[in-house]
């Protein structure tokens, strides 16, 4: 079980939901038939709104972030398969300049739910419980589509929402090696974009695909406690309102780091945070989490 908490520690993903996530062990090898329940929370400040097309400028927010979410395992043509849906409320508030007047903003929400689906290709066939006792991990290659459902609160006449009103999806591929008790991890994907046709009013908005690549470099522990250093680049993203173009495009880095431990028989705790290390535009803030998770088998 405790073998179980290791690989399963970042299944759900759950930071997606505030943009750019950093998440390490996300192809990792998992028995099928399990079950994970996960409650976590974050705080973050700095400028966590990425919309260039807003008439504003200084962002200065403090944001908490409560985000449950839930994943299984399956097997889908032999390899292991998993699926995971988040959702987060959202409560926020800090200063900006609209049109160079400072202006106080606060508001509170739930985000957009998230779906994942993910497919291991390579590396990692389905297995119950008893034959993943025995498997140990080489290379693995993976496959996931994410999807951004806007469910989160939308107000079309206010600058700031912790809902999107609009569909997103993310195809990715993933690769992670493992060398002794050291994990090497390399994703890259693209975020598409549907428009927004009510963006401040009755206006249309359109984004251009955002490109991303993250990378892991994680240590197991005896004990199964694991870390890993983590990083993100991603590019693109340029902004369009009823057709003329609006903002920079991006080009930011986040660097941070991510600490897992098993507390009981199928629970485990991890601590995360990450920092903006270079920025365009949006996305230039601190942020520290907490999620608890619970597995079991049906």
């Amino acid at each position: 079980m405790s073998r179980i908490i290791f690989c399963v520690a970042a299944m759900l993903g759950c930071w997606g939901a505030m943009g750019q996530d950093l998440e390490p062990r996300r192809y990792a090898a998992l028995p099928t038939g399990m079950n994970a329940l996960a409650l976590g929370y974050g705080f973050s400040e700095g400028n966590i709104v990425a919309d260039a097309a807003l008439p504003v400028e200084d962002f200065s927010l403090k944001t908490h972030m409560l985000i449950a979410g839930y994943a299984h395992t399956f097997g889908m043509w032999g390899k292991l398969a998993r699926v995971a849906v988040s959702l987060p409320f959202t409560a926020l508030a800090g200063n900006v300049k609209i049109q160079g007047r400072d202006t106080s903003i606060s508001r509170a929400g739930f985000n957009d739910l998230q779906l994942r689906w993910g497919i291991n290709l390579l590396g990692s066939p389905a297995m119950d419980r008893k034959a993943f006792a025995k498997f140990r991990q080489g290379t693995i290659l993976g496959f996931s589509m994410v999807v951004n459902i806007p469910t989160g609160l939308y107000h079309n006449d206010k600058v700031v929402n912790t809902g999107s009103n609009r569909w997103a999806v993310k195809p990715e591929v993933g690769i992670s090696q493992r060398i002794n008790r050291f994990y090497g991890e390399l994703y890259t994907g693209v975020w598409f974009y549907a428009p927004n046709d009510e963006y401040m009013g009755h206006q249309v908005q359109r984004q251009e695909p955002v490109f991303s690549l993250q990378g892991h470099a994680c240590y197991q522990f005896r004990n199964t406690m694991w870390l890993s250093v983590d990083g993100t680049w991603f590019n693109g993203g340029q902004n369009f309102v009823d057709g003329r173009s609006r903002g920079e495009l991006f080009d930011n880095w986040r660097v941070g780091a991510t600490w897992s431990t098993p507390i009981a028989k199928g629970h485990s705790l991890k601590l995360q945070f990450h920092v903006g290390a270079f920025a365009t535009r949006g996305y230039d803030y601190n942020t520290v989490s907490l999620a608890y998770q619970y597995i079991f088998f049906r």
